[in-house]
């Protein structure tokens, strides 16, 4: 249950503490005192939407704190675990933060959390039913949403079912929508693609291959000045054994030179060490000039090969320019394309196949739609017939609920029905729609007939009412006062009122009380003692606190609760 609420900077409300009972809990005040900012509160402190509009004028921001009091072993305190939150003494502390700017922050048992995960615990803890929901509720979607929650786990499995098939059917029909319709597109596609593989297996280009033909172009295309440049080198290097005269070369001199060293290398280690290296440095010119020599040999000029690889290169770059940047992105294009050509020429197999799944999933579809119809119809029985006898005991005795459950053709997303609460208010009246058939009074007690028989089905410990009671009055605001008091006996109870009749038979009465110091409007919360609610009941009653008449019948209202208790 909620044990107590902390209020900053809401509205007209600059500071105020609710202390809460386990049982039956009113809210009463003036009109524009903030009785409203109570329910908006408990709203924004399980999720609801942070509003800046709702920070008090002159505050930064908007708090609320809430003390809930938890079952140690339940589903909520695990939840609140995962989350790396704690508990104070089995009480979670939940608290919300509203900016002037917008900004929303959330703390669950001294952890920052995201709201979602308010949301998710709210349907744990409480339900709010507030004025907007009345209009809600007038909603066709709102009203099967409502009777799905009535069926509760009966309808689990089968939806589970019919959404798995609902979810794939529309998959299929979308798959076969595209191929069908987009034929043309997909044949064009398809001779694009089978023309540039066409292309590219026609030169059959190998990986790297275009960087091996550059440079053998390259060489190709100086041959006569690579030999001549090798062949000079390798002279400069072993002399030209063709020459009469022998010139001087690279070998033949360092020969000297080591030769010259060699004569006196006894005498000097040092010496010995450079004599060597001269040795060295000979053996490995003679390689080089060896070498230059095979060299020469092998380089020719052939103008023939010059012209097959430069045909060859401009074949690759043919292709470079229409499939890729490099030869090996064209290979890649190629083995892409060779994939989406197979998937494009396989389309007719696709359809057949998409066709006969369609065909057993819409048969699937419509026996999974049909168990949803049959189980939504079981629930809409019990649901009326729960919802008619609440109604007697809100002074609709004669008022009948149905709830009608009507096969559509068309599937969507939660079955193919259409559900629609209708009411007949008195004996041989034809059930109309809520909308038509329901004034402002009736529809406040069908809506909480509904919600006491969601009490029953999926009861949660907390029912937090924003003037259910609108538009009621004398014997049937009575009856719906009696109806929230036993409700309280087994969830705890907040409602917002304007109906002494209602508030008389409160556990704890809470009244919301604005000052006016010239500057601000400040409002409080205060917990009525007897002599208190007398004074309220009487306000409420005749307008005037001190009226002997409206102190009698606040009397006689308290006595009649105290009885009922």
């Amino acid at each position: 249950m909620v044990d107590e609420v902390r209020i900053q900077g809401l509205g007209v409300i600059d500071e105020a503490v609710l202390d809460l009972s386990p049982g039956f809990n009113v809210v009463t005040g003036e009109t524009g005192a903030g009785k409203t900012m109570v329910v908006t509160s408990l709203g924004l402190m399980f999720g609801g939407r942070a509003d800046p509009q709702r920070v008090r004028p002159g505050a930064e921001r908007a708090t609320v704190e809430g003390r809930i009091v938890v079952d140690p072993g339940g589903r909520v305190l695990d939840r609140v675990e995962e989350a790396g939150g704690e508990l104070d003494d089995d009480t979670l502390i939940i608290t919300r933060s509203v900016s002037a700017e917008g900004r929303s922050r959330a703390f669950l048992g001294g952890r920052s959390v995201p709201v979602s995960l308010l949301i998710n615990l709210a349907d744990d803890l409480v339900a709010v039913h507030g004025q907007s929901d009345q209009q809600r509720l007038l909603q066709a979607g709102r009203q099967r949403a409502s009777l799905d929650r009535y069926a509760g786990g009966a309808l689990t499995k089968p939806m589970r079912a019919y959404t798995t098939a609902y979810q794939r059917h529309r998959q299929v029909t979308a798959l076969l929508e595209e191929l069908t319709t987009r034929a043309r597109d997909r044949a064009q596609e398809a001779d694009m693609l089978r023309f540039g593989l066409e292309e590219i297996e026609k030169v059959d280009p190998k990986p790297g291959e275009d960087a091996e033909l550059a440079a053998e172009e390259e060489r190709l295309g100086h041959a006569d000045a690579l030999r001549t440049a090798a062949t000079t080198s390798h002279e400069a290097l072993l002399g030209d054994p063709a020459a009469v005269l022998e010139a001087a070369n690279v070998v033949g001199l360092l020969g000297s030179a080591r030769n010259a060293l060699d004569a006196v290398r006894d005498h000097d280690p040092a010496l010995a060490a450079l004599a060597d290296r001269l040795a060295e440095a000979g053996y490995l010119v003679s390689d080089v000039g060896t070498e230059l020599a095979a060299y020469a040999e092998s380089v020719e000029a052939d103008p023939a090969r010059l012209a097959a690889v430069q045909e060859r290169r401009a074949e690759l770059i043919g292709l470079t320019r229409k499939y890729g940047e490099t030869l090996d992105r064209v290979l890649e294009w190629s083995r892409t394309s060779a994939a989406r050509l197979t998937e494009l020429e396989g389309d007719d197999d696709r359809i057949e196949a998409l066709q006969a799944e369609e065909t057993e999933l819409t048969e699937r579809l419509a026996a999974e739609a049909a168990e949803l119809t049959e189980v939504r119809t079981r629930a809409a029985e019990r649901f009326s017939e729960a919802v008619t006898e609440e109604l007697t005991a809100l002074a609709m005795p004669h008022a009948r609920v149905v709830v009608s459950v009507t096969r559509t053709p068309d599937y969507g997303p939660h079955g193919a029905d259409e559900v629609e609460v209708r009411l007949a208010p008195h004996p041989g009246a034809q059930p109309l729609p809520l909308h038509k058939g329901a004034s402002g009074g009736e529809l406040s007690r069908v809506m909480l007939a509904i919600e006491v028989v969601f009490a029953g089905a999926d009861p949660v410990p907390t029912f937090v009412f924003d003037e259910v009671d609108a538009g009621v009055g004398g014997k049937a605001a009575v009856e719906i006062g009696r109806r929230l008091a036993r409700l309280a006996r087994n969830a705890q109870v907040i409602v917002v009122t304007h109906l002494p009749q209602v508030a008389a038979f409160a556990d704890q009465h809470l009244l919301v009380e604005k000052s006016d110091d010239g500057l601000v409007t400040r409002s409080g919360v205060t917990a009525l003692d007897r002599e208190g609610r007398l004074r309220e009941l009487s306000r409420m009653l005749a307008g005037l606190e001190d009226s002997e008449l409206g102190r009698a019948h606040a009397e006689e209202l308290l006595q009649l609760a105290a009885e009922e208790h």
